[in-house]
């Protein structure tokens, strides 16, 4: 089953949920479904309140009062740390039978050809999009996050294979609130806990840039997927709305 947190395209055949999550972060990395490899980091992280209203949350930071709006700094709550987060993480390495010794990194340094995306999206059986979409969604992305499968084979001493086998990408205002669009895992990669590694690495970055309010929109076969996330549908209530052209 692919992984994927894509609006699915009209007619809307598809129930579509609204999800938010709040997170708090621990002082430690831990290993997703043992996946080996993971390097603890020192980086610099936000401790959220778990369950702060989701009207609160996006409000916070404002105070209202005589009719004007001034910026109120709150509180730190941040634990700082001499180094940042790493933008590669290996999370996992072997050596195959025949020599070849493997890695899959995530990176959020956004490194990623269209053709590749593309490909990815072929193999998971999404629709096809237009080339100069597919790279002005990426070039408008405020993050993306890829997963690379490194191949050495033996006696190729520095001279790597990469393969893109996951993706996913976040808008954000910068400041207070990020979407998390299009997740991909190569199905011939799933079930070793990548697509869990994926967004999770995802939010932790999006926390370290100060963005606590994540949401995305997941159809029906993935909800369960992102609520062992931490993510949750219809917070208070609060319902995604979608309007679509009626010609």
């Amino acid at each position: 089953m692919p992984f994927g947190a894509s609006i699915p395209s009209p007619p809307p055949t598809y129930l579509v949920h609204h999800l938010a999550c709040w997170f708090q972060v621990s002082n430690k990395c831990w290993i997703h479904n043992g996946l080996s490899g993971f390097v603890p980091a020192k980086r610099r992280a936000m401790v959220l309140p778990l369950r702060a209203s989701f009207w609160d949350s996006i409000k916070s930071g404002f105070l209202k009062n005589n009719n004007s709006t001034k910026v109120v700094e709150p509180p730190s709550t941040f634990m700082e740390e001499e180094d940042p987060f790493p933008q590669d993480i290996v999370l996992l390495e072997k050596t195959q039978p025949d020599g070849t010794f493997e890695q899959i990194i995530f990176s959020s340094a956004g490194d990623v050809d269209v053709y590749d995306v593309q490909a990815l999206c072929d193999k998971v059986g999404w629709p096809r999009r237009p080339l100069t979409k597919i790279a002005a969604s990426l070039k408008n992305s405020y993050l993306v996050a890829t997963l690379h499968l490194i191949s050495r084979s033996p006696g190729t001493e520095g001279i790597d294979q990469k393969q893109l086998i996951g993706m996913a990408r976040a808008t954000s205002d910068h400041a207070f609130n990020a979407t998390i669009w299009d997740v991909l895992v190569d199905p011939s990669y799933q079930g070793q806990g990548l697509g869990k590694a994926l967004v999770e690495q995802l939010i932790r970055v999006l926390l370290q840039r100060d963005i606590g309010n994540i949401t995305l929109f997941a159809d029906n076969k993935v909800v369960d997927f992102y609520k062992n996330l931490g993510f949750e549908a219809d917070p208070e209530g609060i319902k995604g709305m979608f309007w679509y052209p009626r010609y």
